[in-house]
C-alpha cells in the first residue's frame, strides 16, 4: 500500500498500548484545529478497510476524508510512522492462515470497551454520563471501516460473480451490525477480566462475525485485483467533418490525409 514519501521503515516491534495512546494523543492535538478529527479506534477501522480495499489507495487520497484537507503528513511524522507500522501489522494478520480468532497471529482491532472502562471507575468518579450515551464495544471501529468503504465506493462496487457478491454483502452486513448499540444484557467486560459486565454475548458473537468478515473481504479483493475500467475510444470524424485537431480543415485534408 502507498505511504507518504520520506517515512522511515516500520519498527519490527508490534505497536503496544502506549503506541495507541500516543496515536490518540496526536489526534487530540489535531482536534484543536480540526474539531471533526476522529479518535484512533475510528482510524483503526478506516485503516483496516483500506488494507482490504481492492485498489492500493494512495495516501494523498485517504488522508483528507479521514483527517481533513489540512492534514500534513510531514508535520505529524511519528503519527504517520505508527500508522504505517499498524498498516503492515493488520495486513500480515489478515493474510495469516488462522482458524481461531484467539490465535496470536489473528487480527485484533484496537477497539475500546468504553462502557467497561467507565464502569471500572469508582462510582464517585463516573460523573453523570449515561452508559447508553457511550458507544458500544467496537461500534466506533465499525463506523471507521464503513466510512472508508463509502468514501471509496467505486473500489467496493459489487463484482459480477454472484458468489463473490454474496460474500461481500454478508461481510459488510456483519460489520454494519456492530454500528448498532448493544442493548442486550451484559455478561462480561472487554476492558478488564474482573470488571463489571459491559458487553453482551450477542455483541461478542457479532464482533467475531465481523472480524471473519474482514478476513473474507481481504481474500476477496486480493483474488480479484483492481477493477479494470474500459476506456472508450472517441469516434473518428468523417472525412468531410472538421478535423478534431482544431486546424479548421476537413479531416480528409488534415490528420486523415
Amino acid at each position: 500500500m502507498s505511504q507518504p514519501d520520506s517515512v522511515p521503515p516500520a519498527d519490527p516491534k508490534p505497536l503496544g498500548p502506549d503506541d495507541f495512546d500516543a496515536q490518540d494523543l496526536a489526534l487530540d492535538h489535531m482536534r484543536e484545529s480540526e474539531p471533526e478529527t476522529p479518535d484512533w479506534e475510528f482510524c483503526e477501522g478506516f485503516l483496516a478497510a483500506l488494507v482490504c480495499t481492492r485498489r492500493e489507495v494512495p495516501a494523498e487520497e485517504y488522508w483528507p476524508p479521514l483527517l481533513g484537507s489540512d492534514f500534513r503528513p510531514m508535520a505529524h511524522m511519528e503519527f504517520v510512522l505508527r500508522w504505517k507500522q499498524r498498516w503492515q501489522e493488520v495486513a500480515a494478520a489478515l493474510d495469516a492462515e488462522v482458524e481461531m480468532l484467539d490465535d496470536e497471529r489473528a487480527y485484533q482491532p484496537a477497539a475500546i470497551d468504553v462502557r467497561g472502562a467507565l464502569l471500572a471507575l469508582p462510582e464517585a468518579e463516573r460523573g453523570e454520563v449515561a452508559l447508553a450515551e457511550l458507544p458500544s464495544f467496537a461500534e466506533t471501529w465499525a463506523h471507521g471501516f464503513l466510512h472508508a468503504v463509502q468514501t471509496f465506493a467505486d473500489d467496493w462496487a459489487p463484482p459480477r460473480d454472484r458468489e463473490a457478491v454474496e460474500m461481500l454483502d454478508d461481510a459488510i452486513a456483519d460489520i454494519e451490525d456492530l454500528t448498532r448499540p448493544d442493548t442486550d444484557t451484559p455478561i462480561l467486560s472487554m476492558h478488564s477480566e474482573d470488571g463489571p459486565p459491559s458487553v453482551s454475548q450477542r455483541r461478542i458473537d457479532q464482533y467475531g462475525s465481523a472480524l471473519w468478515g474482514v478476513y473474507e473481504l481481504r481474500k476477496l479483493w486480493k483474488s480479484m485485483g483492481p477493477r479494470v475500467v474500459a476506456v472508450r475510444k472517441a469516434p473518428e470524424p468523417g472525412r468531410n467533418d472538421p478535423c478534431s485537431c482544431g486546424s479548421g480543415k476537413k479531416f480528409k485534408k488534415c490528420c486523415g490525409a
